[in-house]
C-alpha cells in the first residue's frame, strides 16, 4: 500500500512540476490535475493506510478518557 501511496505522491508532484516548469499551452491543466490527484487520491490513500487498525475512541475526549489524563496529571 505504501508503494502505491508513494507512486501516486510522485505522479501528482511531478504533474505540478511539469506544469511550473514546461513551456506548454496545458501547463496549467498539468497544474490542476496533480493538485486534483494530490486531494483526491492521495490524501484518502494516506490517511486510510495510517488510520486502519485503530480505535476511535482512543481519541475521541470521553469520561473515561478525561479520567485517565487526570490521573497521569496527578502522578507527575
Amino acid at each position: 500500500m505504501k508503494y502505491i501511496i508513494a507512486f501516486f505522491l510522485i505522479i501528482t508532484l511531478g504533474s505540478i512540476l511539469a506544469g511550473y516548469f514546461l513551456d506548454v499551452k496545458y501547463s496549467e491543466k498539468l497544474i490542476g490535475f496533480g493538485v486534483v490527484g494530490l486531494f483526491v487520491i492521495v490524501f484518502p490513500l494516506f490517511s486510510y493506510y495510517r488510520w486502519k487498525n485503530k480505535d476511535l475512541k482512543d481519541y475521541m475526549i470521553t469520561k473515561e478518557n478525561l479520567d485517565k489524563m487526570r490521573e497521569f496529571k496527578d502522578k507527575n
